[in-house]
């Protein structure tokens, strides 16, 4: 592919965005074909106040990144019910990559001791719940939001059993876009033994105005409101 057809390419993906996804739901209030699960409201706590850790992975300003536009909505909706919300700006503090080297043997301490082993773990230990939020980068998760997945390997045993939340936002809007994304996601889900409690899969938001406006901020704090 040259320039010129590439150009011709991009030019088509903006009125894609334009006409579909966060763009479409906003204009015609239509509802995303990837529906968040809804609930009746305390069933997923039981009636009793959670801890929440919601962590975040968007190298961009708050006031900027559509993802953590949707991990604030949900954080307003569990704060209005009485949840315990701690949040984790994983593109921000000081994190290292796992190096495999099992000197932990998945139970810890890591080697490292970082924002993620001295911040961020003793509260994922904690919680009932734990938030997954990105931006789609190459049709998977952040590299920040990665590294603190895999550094979940130091507490295998004792992550295991909880509740989960993922939420991602993507410029593009075809309906394979988070496809590859939503499969680690429930790979995940199934090694870890966790209970997927909601899913915001926020396809066509390539604008903070965009995500703002959309179907899919409702849904983020729904989906908090909600638990």
């Amino acid at each position: 592919m040259n320039r010129r057809e590439f150009i011709q390419l991009a030019g088509t993906g903006a009125m894609t965005l334009f006409l579909s996804g966060c763009g479409l739901g906003a204009l015609t209030g239509e509802k995303s074909s990837k529906e968040a699960k809804e609930f009746v409201p305390g069933s997923v706590s039981g009636g009793k106040n959670m801890k929440i850790v919601v962590i975040t992975s968007s190298p961009h300003p708050q006031n900027e990144s559509t993802s953590i536009y949707l991990a604030d909505r949900f954080t307003e909706g569990a704060k209005s019910a009485g949840h315990e919300v701690f949040t984790f700006d994983a593109a921000h503090e000081e994190t290292h990559p796992c190096q495999g080297c099992d000197k932990c043997g998945m139970d810890g301490p890591c080697v490292f001791k970082d924002a993620i082993e001295n911040t961020l773990m003793p509260k994922m230990l904690a919680a009932d719940l734990i938030v997954l939020t990105t931006p789609l980068y190459y049709f998977g998760m952040s590299a920040q939001l990665k590294t603190i997945v895999d550094r979940f390997y130091s507490r295998t045993g004792k992550l295991h059993g909880k509740k989960s939340i993922m939420m991602a936002t993507a410029y593009n809007s075809a309906d394979w876009t988070m496809e590859a994304l939503a499969n680690h996601y429930e790979t995940l889900v199934r090694y870890m033994e966790w209970q997927d409690v909601g899913q915001v899969w926020a396809t066509g938001c390539g604008a903070r105005s965009l995500v703002e406006k959309s179907s899919f901020a409702d849904m983020a704090y729904k989906i908090g409101a909600n638990l």
